[in-house]
């Protein structure tokens, strides 16, 4: 059996982080998915700053835009402007597709931007098509 590929997914609705796990739930990828609900706690996460201090390295990040705290947004910039971190692939999960928003996102650097479909269905099939690609059809950088 694989081992499991570390997942974060920062987004502020505990529904949503939910039916996320469900959707990636035995799936033929294993994922163990974190979750934080603020961009100050991903920060933290991935700079591995307590209370998350030896966790491991996400391989993918799922990141909603609008958050307390630090919205997502910042949270991206941040990200790609770190040398450490640039190669963790984001997908930008958003209930709307602003044009606005769509490209601010792909202007920091955002791998791919999906809006989260409504119909629950649907949902779970974006969710597993999106983190198959990015886990196991494209290449991604090895890193710890």
């Amino acid at each position: 059996m694989n081992a499991p590929v570390d997942v974060l997914m920062v987004d502020d609705s505990p529904e949503d982080i939910r039916l996320v796990e469900e959707a990636l739930r035995g799936g033929e990828l294993p994922v163990r998915l974190h979750a934080v609900s603020d961009g100050q706690e991903a920060l933290a996460f991935l700079e591995r700053r307590p209370p998350y201090a030896g966790v491991p390295r996400p391989r993918l990040m799922l990141l909603d835009l609008n958050l307390p705290r630090v919205d997502g947004r910042e949270v991206l910039s941040a990200l790609k402007g770190d040398p450490r971190l640039r190669g963790i692939p984001v997908v930008v999960l958003s209930t709307t597709a602003s044009p606005d928003d769509v490209l601010r996102a792909y202007s920091s650097y955002a791998n791919c931007f999906v809006t989260k479909p409504r119909d629950l269905h649907r949902f779970f099939e974006v969710i597993r098509t999106t983190v198959h690609f990015w886990l196991r059809i494209a290449t991604l950088p090895s890193g710890g």
